[in-house]
C-alpha cells in the first residue's frame, strides 16, 4: 500500500470512531483544527499499533491539519530519523498544549539528543518551545536523568524564570519539572522548597496559587 492509500485508510478508521460531542467540546474550548474527530487517546494509540513506525508516514500525518493525525504522527515517527531541525518545525506548528504533551510523551523523550535539545527549548522565548522543553525535562528527570552542576544551575534558573512566564501552560510545566527534580533526592527537595517560597511574593495571583499548591 502506498503512502496516499495508507493515509486514506487511517482517516477512514478515524471516521469510524468519531465522537461528535467530544469534538464539539474541543472546538468550544478553542481547538480549531480543520478536522477533529474527537477520538480519545487510547483509541488513537490502538489504531497506530496497526502500523509499522515509518518516517515518511509520520511526516505525512503531521502535515495534515487533523488532530488525530498529528497525535498519531508522534506514535509512528522513528526517533533515529527525527533530526533536530524537524523537531523545531513540529514545535513551530503546534497550537494546542494537548499536542505538545502527547508528542513529548510519545516521541521527544525517545530522541537520542533529548538531554541536549531540552536546554535549547527551555531557553527559548516562544510558548511551545518552552512548553515542550519543560515537559521534556520533567520526563527525563522522572526517568532518572542526573544533571551535572552546570546543567543543574541552568535548569533551575530557566525553570524559576518560567514559573513567572506570561503563559500559564509554561508556568505549570516549569513547576512540574521542578517537582520531578525535587523528587530525585531530599537535598533537591529542600532546595526547591526554599526557592519556591520566594515565589509566594509574586505579583501574579496565578503564580502564587501555583506555588501554594506545590508547597502545600
Amino acid at each position: 500500500m502506498d503512502l496516499h492509500e495508507t493515509l486514506k485508510e487511517i482517516k477512514s478508521k478515524f471516521r469510524l470512531f468519531m465522537n461528535g460531542p467530544i469534538s464539539q467540546s474541543m472546538r468550544e474550548k478553542g481547538m480549531n483544527y480543520k478536522v477533529n474527530f474527537g477520538i480519545e487517546y487510547p483509541r488513537i494509540k490502538e489504531i497506530a499499533a496497526e502500523y509499522t513506525p515509518d518516517h515518511d508516514l509520520a511526516q505525512a500525518l503531521w502535515k495534515e491539519d487533523i488532530r488525530e493525525c498529528k497525535i498519531m504522527a508522534g506514535l509512528l515517527q522513528p526517533a533515529e530519523t527525527f533530526y533536530p531541525e524537524i523537531a523545531d518545525i513540529w514545535i513551530e506548528d503546534m497550537r494546542y498544549p494537548e499536542l505538545a504533551e502527547y508528542t513529548v510523551m510519545n516521541l521527544f523523550q525517545r530522541l537520542p539528543y533529548a538531554a541536549e535539545v531540552v536546554f535549547h527549548w527551555m531557553a527559548d522565548e516562544r510558548e511551545y518551545f518552552l512548553l515542550c522543553g519543560f515537559l521534556l525535562m520533567a520526563r527525563l528527570l522522572s526517568r532518572g536523568l542526573v544533571l551535572n552542576e552546570r546543567a543543574e544551575a541552568e535548569f533551575i534558573d530557566q525553570a524559576f524564570t518560567s514559573v513567572e512566564s506570561e503563559y500559564l501552560v509554561v508556568q505549570r510545566a516549569a513547576a512540574l519539572a521542578l517537582r520531578k527534580y525535587a523528587e530525585q533526592s531530599d537535598a533537591n527537595a529542600k532546595f526547591i522548597h526554599k526557592q519556591l517560597s520566594t515565589c509566594l511574593k509574586s505579583k501574579k495571583p496565578e503564580v502564587r496559587a501555583l506555588i501554594e499548591s506545590y508547597i502545600g
